[in-house]
């Protein structure tokens, strides 16, 4: 039995629809991530399983049981917002134990289940202080604590680092994904950071409009997107999409250059099709002394030393490409560079549909 069934869920406000009949379905255990952009229904979705908002349409099980028109304190979930949400005039203490305490359990039950909650976040020395004297960090601990202690069967996440400066969203993402490995407890997540999803996730929901683009582990969304929308959006730098079409002897590019499809692609595409050729700046390599059959002539415009490497944009054919390359290589602005890639590293999309090819 799935720990939670997201069936045919649709929301419309008068003539606008925001969800469009979402299919999920999550074993107990997983982290699945709802990933995209501002206004793609993520948000919506996840306030219709806290029984914040109500769906127009289809159903959502938990355990197996129907929890649509059930009141948001009996669907057995836990919600962690992103403005923490917190009782301002109540301890760290209290905050955490508040639920408990207004569903009648026993004082010594509910202390001990502070107390654990307290030393897993490890926040037991911040037992007594208000809110206002907590940090970010601290405050994002004690919401996530006052989740914890319920022990619901699934665990709701809404953009709960936002707030954090990056440093901090870096520490407490690190604390999360190990407090799930320690529990295997289930959880959705809705971010807008791709970061945050490919570290997190055991799947990744990519939405847009109100729809999901692509469902599938980390692995499976970043190596094989299923549409161009996913190819962009995960990913940073983003994947370089260059538009071309097909001809006998490869993708000629708009502006002249021709780049060889590997065989997996040859028969999937006829010539003439207009098309959108993508390779990820972490793919690009410069050329060696070998002959190679994929060749981009880059103009060098930008040169960023990161730190742990070295983003070179530049153009090929009149269109923009990125590069990520270790950070002593010597390349400088104004000069032109050839750069290679390996087949497996080429994506091609339909340039009408934007689907992935092959």
């Amino acid at each position: 039995m799935s720990a939670l069934e997201i069936q045919n869920i649709r929301k419309t406000y008068g003539a606008v629809e925001t969800l469009k009949g979402i299919d999920i379905s999550l074993e107990s255990g997983e982290f699945l991530v709802l990933l995209g952009s501002s206004g793609c229904g993520k948000s919506t979705l996840l306030n219709i399983i806290a029984g914040l908002a109500e769906a127009s349409g289809g159903d959502i099980r938990i355990g197996g049981r129907s929890i649509l028109g059930v009141h948001p304190k009996d669907r057995d979930i836990a919600m962690v917002f992103q403005s923490y949400a917190l009782y301002p005039n109540l301890s760290v203490h209290r905050n955490i134990g508040f639920g408990l305490e207004m569903r009648k359990v026993p004082a010594a039950e509910r202390e001990r289940a502070v107390q654990e909650t307290a030393k897993l976040l490890q926040i037991e020395n911040l037992l007594d202080r208000k809110p206002g004297q907590l940090s970010g960090g601290q405050r994002q601990r004690v919401a996530i604590g006052r989740a914890l202690v319920r022990k619901p069967q699934v665990f709701l996440f809404d953009e709960p680092l936002s707030n954090l400066d990056a440093k901090l969203r870096m520490e407490t993402r690190t604390e999360l994904k190990r407090l799930h490995q320690m529990l295997g407890t289930t959880i959705v997540y809705v971010t807008h950071d791709q970061i945050e999803a490919m570290t997190l996730a055991t799947r990744i929901a990519v939405m847009r409009n109100g729809r999901i683009e692509q469902l599938g582990t980390p692995e499976e969304v970043y190596d094989h997107p299923a549409t161009l929308y996913v190819a962009g959006f995960v990913g940073s730098p983003p994947m370089n999409v260059l538009d071309g079409v097909v001809t006998g002897e490869g993708v000629q590019l708009d502006g002249g250059a021709v780049i060889a499809l590997p065989v997996r692609l040859k028969n999937v595409v006829a010539a003439g099709r207009r098309v959108k050729l993508g390779v990820r700046p972490e793919a690009l390599r410069l050329v060696g002394e070998t002959a190679d059959h994929r060749v981009l002539d880059v103009e060098i415009e930008v040169v960023e030393l990161t730190g742990p490497e070295l983003v070179v944009t530049g153009r090929v054919s009149g269109q923009r490409v990125t590069a990520c390359l270790p950070p002593r290589t010597k390349l400088t602005v104004g000069m032109k560079q050839a750069f290679t890639f390996d087949e497996d590293a080429l994506h091609l999309f339909d340039a009408e549909t934007e689907l992935a090819l092959g």
